[in-house]
């Protein structure tokens, strides 16, 4: 009997164990947690409360910011702030009784506490940030109900309840202050022996770390590495083995490798990693978001019990000789400054996933190859999104227009951390900017030491705005002025900051905007009034031609055109925004599109003049306009090409070659329109076609047409998803009728609510059912209920045919407020300019010759800071111009056919100058006002010596008047005495490069 109850005893607790290890050791779940939230307005008593009452709260699906239709209908400013509560009821799944819960926000603006079942779980306050709590101590077990509950203010004057101290950049001018939650919500649930998540605030935690090293390139081959970090908050040891899992694009595993195996102790956190080289690897490139999946799995007695999955790519990276190189080829940056709300009209910032890969794509569309996110971080979608796009990043912390100091500062680095954690996976961001503007270099060095003790092996560049002559910045660049290097790379962080609305052709088309007028009704961030605002109430052909003269100046000192180069620039912005603005509407018009992504022919300029990693690789051409006008227009033509000249014709007849400027700008004088088609095409020197562009007339407007766009996923009916719906005027022939300003009537059936487009009218139109078209498009937005079905939208004009187009919503199933599908599951990478070129990607244009030393009458000690690489150091004479002479000696007898100079003073003071060979004179002139550096043509002539010499006083007028956001006189140009801007004898020379032919032997 004894025996028999010993064996029923040992069963019972071998039956237990059995139990025990599969309900123990099961994998983490990871939950979508956007569904069934509520919120309410005002600073509520107990709204904690596990038994508030909130029949007559606003039931939402997040990322739902409480404020966000007020997006483009208000000035940024005028955005509601104030506190606000949300709310939600769950449940957990069955099963997971005695598990570790983990509560993840990818972000909230601006402070907020949070409490589960009433109780305060913590506080959270940059308003940039992700951050997440342990809440496994106050969450019911199933099938009990948990109320999670959050206060949020979103103050423009938060402060820091420890401190008591503002955070830097919760800033009006370019933060768009969309309040409460507006980004995605996760519920994360674990074993207690299980891998952290990367979120080092509240957590003290830092994740999964996934890199690559040893590199070839052309081999296709790499050492994988995977670091965890593991923490056992069992009571007893637990001894695990570590294996890893990668799979290609198409799901099929290429690798499977194990650690060695490991025992924490209780309460122990190690990091533990495995390495393996793997063969065949695609490299995630510009234009090829190519993601592998990468398993991490915790394994006790050979079972699985934790699996994290990390979406991550391959690349190699290098940033020296003044080049960036993206698998070892070089790269120009070219690309945006683009703000981090990146938001659209009536919704902020809060859109489904698919739409920021709709926005992020249509960049690498434009060809450019990177955005830099503007001040603060950008949100994990965004990054998550320009990683399946194949659009390069750089990425900001936190920071407004200078250097801080005390807790400011130390704001600043807690943010930095926080993103590099959080961050350091996603292979399309390759700079972390450490401000917006230069910052110490005991400063740098600290942001610094953050990106080696976080991302040692991620291969990127940390910097920030100007540090042209950091030792510790890996990289630097100023706004709006060309800098080069034959260093650090030096790249412009943002540049052509005029703005013009989508609806404005030209002053010869409807509704007839004279070219600058508008007025302003704001000043510049630095607070200067803007007194002309021409330059912010441009039509789309100024705006096009601005954006093609502004770019000229980095493309003729890219990589190729000597030892010092420009890496490129990015222009500010992309779409238009509810920012900082200058011009006559209440947002920012700079954008290459409008606030719905609808291309401005700003987009097609840069579409021709980027198609390239540095030279042209792809030719295009665009007519900059349309072909509808009336018989009594005469006007210019303008046409961006990438060919050497480029031919007008209309109805077939040839106009003539345009006359070229700026390398990519090609004008058509006084062209007399005729109905029917005018035509460019491009040609290379000899005179091989390249590429054309034509474009016709359209008929009368016939019928209104409508074109949705909806993830590849379908529309959800999750409460939160989104469908655009193109709406066009036709012809008869289905052509656009690009004249067109038609208001349009909409009507909305079914499933949906209505969040409807933009245009210039009252509040912007923002959310109205009647909005014009405006060149003949535009674009609405629906958004999805909760229940699955169908939906119509309908589009009428009086005297034109209606449209009607129908949509049906997909179910999304939920559970007790959760749901395992993710927000970006299934969201396809792109991959269409396919994999990094194993060609060179520019060729040598000329050749630079190397100074030996330099003599001159004045200031004999700073000579050579003329030439040393250092565009914070100059060499000048003392006034008069007697002494303006600097002499310099070549390392060897050269045929010089070209100066390179960056004179102080460079976009307002104009400098009298010969230059002499040898004694002998090989130019005389004026110099011209730049943004940075000019080039000298030189009478070729065989010299070891070359004189520059000023043969007359210095005459002063600011050549570029209407860039109002940096003062000529600033230190940036070296005018550290008052009088300097008066001066009428000085030579000053910031750096001087000399070239010869690139085929000359001397």
């Amino acid at each position: 009997m004894k025996i028999r109850q010993q064996k029923y005893c040992l069963l019972i607790i071998l039956i237990s164990n059995i139990f025990f290890t599969q309900t123990t050791y099961s994998q983490r779940f990871k939950y979508n947690f956007n569904s069934d939230w509520k919120f309410k307005v005002g600073d509520l008593q107990q709204a904690e409360a596990i038994d508030y009452k909130t029949s007559d709260w606003t039931s939402v699906t997040l990322p739902y910011a409480f404020n966000e239709n007020e997006a483009f209908k208000k000035d940024i400013t005028q955005l509601t702030t104030g506190i606000v509560w949300y709310r939600k009821k769950f449940k957990l799944p069955e099963g997971t009784n005695d598990k570790k819960i983990f509560i993840e926000f990818e972000g909230i603006r601006q402070g907020g506490t949070i409490y589960v079942n009433g109780q305060k779980v913590g506080l959270h306050e940059n308003g940039v940030m992700a951050f997440g709590f342990d809440i496994s101590n106050l969450i019911k077990p199933y099938p009990s109900e948990n109320t999670i509950a959050l206060r949020i203010d979103n103050d423009w004057k938060y402060k820091e309840q420890e401190t008591g101290t503002s955070f830097q950049w919760n800033n009006n001018n370019f933060n768009a202050n969309y309040g409460g939650i507006p980004k995605n919500v996760y519920l994360h649930i674990t074993n207690k022996l299980y891998q952290t998540l990367p979120l080092y605030s509240n957590l003290k935690t830092i994740g999964t770390y996934v890199y690559a090293s040893n590199i070839n390139i052309a081999q296709k081959t790499a050492l994988i590495t995977a670091e965890t970090e593991v923490k056992n908050e069992y009571s007893t040891p637990k001894t695990l083995s570590y294996a890893v899992q990668v799979f290609d694009i198409q799901g099929k595993k290429i690798a499977d490798f194990s650690g060695d195996k490991t025992t924490l102790n209780s309460g122990e956190i190690k990091i533990i990693k495995a390495s393996k080289k793997v063969n065949n690897l695609h490299f995630w490139s510009w234009g090829y978001g190519y993601l592998y999946t990468v398993k991490t799995i915790l394994k006790v007695n050979k079972k699985e019990i934790d699996v994290v999955t990390t979406k991550t790519g391959f690349r190699k990276t290098a940033f020296a000789n003044g080049e960036i190189r993206l698998n070892d080829r070089v790269l120009q940056i070219k690309g945006y400054a683009q703000r981090t709300s990146n938001e659209w009209p009536s919704v902020g910032m809060s859109v489904p996933a698919w739409m920021s890969d709709f926005s992020n794509r249509l960049m690498v569309e434009s060809n450019a190859n990177l955005v830099r996110w503007m001040h603060v971080t950008p949100w994990k979608q965004d990054i998550e999104s320009c990683d399946r796009v194949g659009l390069i990043q750089a990425m900001p912390a936190g920071d407004a227009e200078k250097d801080v100091k005390g807790i400011q500062w130390t704001q600043r680095v807690n943010l930095m951390r926080d993103a590099i954690i959080y961050n350091r996976n996603n292979p399309s961001i390759l700079f972390y900017e450490s401000g917006n503007e230069v910052i110490s270099e005991e400063h740098m060095r600290e942001m610094k030491a953050l990106r080696d003790t976080y991302d040692p092996y991620g291969g990127r560049a940390i910097g920030s705005r100007e540090m042209l002559d950091s030792k510790e910045a890996e990289y630097g660049g100023e706004m709006l002025y060309i800098s080069k290097s034959a260093g650090k790379p030096l790249w412009a962080t943002e540049y052509s900051r005029d703005e013009g609305l989508r609806k404005y052709w030209d002053e010869y088309s409807p509704p007839f905007h004279k070219e600058g007028t508008g007025g302003t009704n704001h000043s510049n961030v630095n607070g200067s009034k803007v007194t002309d605002a021409s330059s912010y109430n441009h039509n789309q052909d100024a705006h096009a031609i601005e954006n093609i003269v502004r770019w000229y100046d980095y493309y003729r000192e890219r990589p190729g055109t000597g030892k010092r180069v420009s890496s490129g620039g990015v222009n500010i912005i992309f779409s238009d925004s509810n920012t900082h603005f200058r011009g006559a509407e209440n947002y920012r018009r700079s954008g290459e599109v409008d606030a719905m992504r609808i291309p401005k022919d700003g987009f097609y300029a840069h579409q021709v003049m980027w198609d390239g990693w540095v030279d042209i690789e792809k030719y295009r051409t665009h007519i900059i306009g349309h072909w509808n006008y009336t018989n009594e227009i005469t006007k210019n033509i303008y046409v961006v090409s990438s060919g050497d000249k480029v031919e007008l014709f209309v109805n077939g007849k040839s106009k003539g070659f345009g006359t070229q400027s700026k390398q990519f700008l090609f004008t058509f004088e006084n062209i007399h329109w005729e109905a029917g088609s005018v035509k460019a095409i491009s040609y290379d020197a000899n005179d091989k076609v390249l590429s054309q562009d034509e474009k016709t007339t359209s008929g009368t407007p016939f019928a209104i047409k409508l074109t949705p766009h909806t993830s590849t996923n379908g529309l959800l009916a999750n409460g939160n998803d989104i469908a655009l719906i193109d709406v066009e005027i036709v012809d008869k022939n289905g052509k656009r009728c690009v004249l067109d300003n038609s208001l349009i009537e909409f009507s909305l059936e079914g499933n949906a609510s209505w969040l409807g487009g933009i245009a210039q009218g009252p509040d912007n139109y923002i959310l109205s059912q009647k909005l014009p078209v405006e060149n003949g498009i535009n674009r609405v937005m629906i958004r999805s209920t909760l229940n699955a079905g169908n939906i119509s939208v309908s589009a009428n004009f009086k005297g034109l045919q209606p449209a009607k187009v129908d949509l049906k919503s997909k179910s999304f199933v939920t559970k007790d407020g959760l749901t395992e599908q993710l927000p970006s599951d299934n969201l396809p990478s792109y991959l269409e300019k396919g994999p990094t070129p194993a060609t060179p990607s520019y060729t040598i244009k000329r050749t630079p010759v190397s100074i030996n030393s330099a003599t001159a009458i004045s200031n004999l000690d700073k000579v050579k800071n003329s030439y040393d690489d250092n565009e914070l150091t100059e060499w000048t004479n003392d006034g008069k111009i007697s002494t303006g002479k600097i002499t310099y000696t070549l390392d060897k007898p050269s045929i010089i056919n070209e100066t390179v100079v960056k004179f102080t003073g460079w976009r307002s003071k104009s400098y009298p100058i010969r230059i002499l060979a040898d004694g002998t004179e090989v130019y005389k002139g004026n110099t011209e006002q730049s943004l940075g550096y000019i080039t000298i043509p030189l009478k070729p002539v065989l010299t070891k010596e070359i004189t520059i010499e000023l043969i007359g006083v210095n005459s002063e007028k600011d050549g570029f008047e209407t860039i109002v956001e940096i003062d000529p006189n600033k230190e940036l140009d070296l005018f550290k005495d008052k009088d300097a801007a008066n001066a009428k004898g000085q030579l000053r020379i910031v750096e001087i490069e000399f070239y010869k032919n690139k085929n000359e032997n001397n």
